[in-house]
């Protein structure tokens, strides 16, 4: 028997994430009231566990309701992953009933976002394929501080986190209403120079109130203009860093790796073994390039879907490549204005 649950009224669900070691950032309540509240899609677990006892197993998904690009399942809309909080046995269960349950309801497909494993296995078995490739870059913070950096890339890391402390770079730390304006102002600008529509505010906005003492917002100032920041998460062991954006003007002051620099003592100095440095596009290769240098051995992190098409690639392709070149000939306050009107659809 197959059960759903609505993690955000069941208190069962964050006794289950806080106890499974398949639990990340993205399960809990605080990041999914997050999503809930910017865009409107309405988590749910399926689960063997019966209502009336502990919750064993779970997987988690949230429903995209979107005239624009389809109502679908996806397993999790703007998170990196989400791993199954299952064995392998119970997720073959939970995955049939999901594909049986597609005739019935109005869902287009299906989607699960899989750090390679018997879980991507599993998937694929099942009749899942292929819908996007990325690399996961995660560094082990078991080592001394200073073994780590002499680990790090001696141009690319050491240098320029030199280079930012020699040039007086100051850090500050926290979720104030100012930090996350700079922040937020720093990130319009790297989208505008991507071409690409920056999320809302109000997404971020969002984060910092439900994640709480669970995330902080790092930024670089030179006499006091915010040149950098970055977005990073915790739970439990671990730090993610989410995001990143910068003042394209100030890139030779190193101010990026010297916020991830920080990042990282921090984390370690308060007990945390792992520092996530988050999903990549194989396309992505500058992106990767530089996360080599933090992290030399990415792990494969499969999005999959069920059903898919043949044709699901090569239109997808198509599609991302007329959108930048369309983004790119807006001005800057329409680019705006299209992020907020088009995130909701993404999912």
């Amino acid at each position: 028997m197959i059960y759903k649950l609505d993690p955000l009224g069941d208190p069962r669900w964050q006794t289950l994430v806080d106890r499974h070691p398949n639990a990340s950032v993205f399960h809990t309540t605080g990041w999914l009231e997050a999503i809930r509240r910017t865009y409107g899609y309405k988590p749910v677990v399926f689960t063997t566990s019966s209502p009336t006892l502990e919750l064993k197993a779970g997987l988690l998904f949230c429903r995209v309701r979107s005239w624009l690009t389809g109502p679908r399942m996806v397993s999790l809309p703007f998170s990196d992953r989400c791993e199954p909080l299952c064995d392998p046995g119970e997720f073959e269960a939970l995955v049939s009933y999901l594909q049986s349950a597609l005739d019935h309801q109005d869902w287009k497909y299906l989607e699960i976002r899989l750090v390679d494993g018997y879980f991507s296995q599993g998937a694929e078995a099942a009749g899942f394929r292929v819908k996007d490739r990325h690399l996961l870059h995660r560094v082990n913070l078991r080592s001394s501080l200073a073994d780590l950096l002499r680990s790090f890339h001696k141009d690319s890391v050491q240098r320029r986190v030199r280079r930012a402390e020699q040039a007086g770079l100051v850090e500050r730390v926290g979720r104030s209403e100012r930090l996350l304006k700079d922040f937020y102002g720093l990130c319009l600008l790297t989208r505008q120079r991507q071409h690409l529509p920056p999320q809302p505010y109000k997404w971020f906005h969002n984060v910092v109130q439900c994640m709480g003492d669970n995330m902080d917002i790092r930024t670089a100032y030179k006499n006091d203009v915010p040149i950098a920041s970055i977005l990073t998460l915790r739970y439990r062991g671990v730090v993610y860093y989410k995001y990143g954006c910068s003042d394209a003007r100030f890139n030779n002051l190193g101010a990026t790796p010297f916020l991830l620099w920080r990042a990282i003592c921090e984390a370690s100095s308060h007990g945390a073994t792992e520092f996530d440095l988050g999903r990549t596009e194989v396309s992505n290769a500058g992106l990767i390039s530089f996360k080599n240098k933090w992290a030399r051995e990415p792990q494969a992190l499969t999005y999959w879907k069920f059903p898919a098409s043949s044709a699901d690639s090569f239109e997808r392709g198509w599609k991302v490549k007329l959108l930048k070149e369309v983004f790119s000939l807006m001005p800057n306050r329409l680019l705006t204005a299209t992020g907020r009107l088009l995130y909701p659809h993404i999912g």
